[in-house]
């Protein structure tokens, strides 16, 4: 189903939509055009998805997927093959624009409030990534300025548009490519990868708490499995 085939529920911050596709399987995934217009496509809503046996707040998928294997660049101009430079560790994976007026800096603001109620310890076994969806804007410089303001840690990419679709969808996260004077299409929610398998477990939808992230990182970080 088109992201313009839609029904619009509301979440603060962003407008939530709902994503049919290669995760139905697991879970709805959520949309948003960050300050503007939603979409949808599956009836089911991951926020509301839940496995009691699951030690994790998140949403624990029954249906697991590898990280990445793709190139892009890093905030220093350099190369980054995602899936090489952070095997064996723990990862957040989200994707979204640095210009965005709600939902991004709010889930970068949360997951760096988050890593600061965990001990340095564990804030050093998580991969924090975010990838721009709107790399003619987002340059490596850009993108470092911003992350800053939350956290120097996190580790920003840019490339292609076209390669940066191509590995949002081959983790179910839908991205559009941006159209001239609308705000960029794109999923809202954050992958959580264990360190072990590196295979996205969890699935953090738009809105997560402060307090669910900090509770699941250790988590994570351990690989603990339902």
């Amino acid at each position: 189903m088109s992201p313009d085939q839609s029904e619009h529920t509301f979440r603060p911050f962003t407008r939530r939509a709902l994503l049919g596709g290669s995760l139905a399987a697991a879970s709805a995934l959520l949309l948003t055009a960050c300050g503007g217009s939603s979409n949808s496509g599956s009836t089911a809503d991951a926020a509301n998805v839940t496995t009691p046996q699951s030690p994790y707040l998140g949403t624990y998928l029954p249906r697991t997927f590898n990280k990445p294997d793709v190139t892009l660049t890093d905030t220093t101009g350099k190369p980054f093959n995602l899936a090489q430079r952070t095997a064996g560790r723990a990862m957040m994976l989200y994707f979204g624009y640095t210009h965005c007026p709600d939902v991004c800096p709010t889930t970068m603001g949360d997951l760096a409030a988050a890593l600061t109620k965990l001990p340095a310890a564990t804030q050093k076994q998580l991969d924090v990534v975010f990838i721009s969806t709107d790399p003619t804007v987002d340059t490596p410089s850009t993108i470092r300025s911003w992350l800053d303001s939350f956290n120097p840690a996190f580790i920003g990419l840019t490339g292609d548009i076209n390669t940066i679709i191509k590995a949002a969808s081959s983790v179910g996260v839908y991205v559009a490519a941006p159209k001239p004077g609308q705000e960029p299409v794109h999923g809202a929610e954050v992958l959580g990868f264990f360190p072990s398998d590196n295979k996205a477990h969890v699935l953090y939808t738009s809105g997560a708490a402060v307090s669910d992230y900090a509770h699941d990182i250790p988590l994570l970080v351990k690989s603990v499995t339902a």
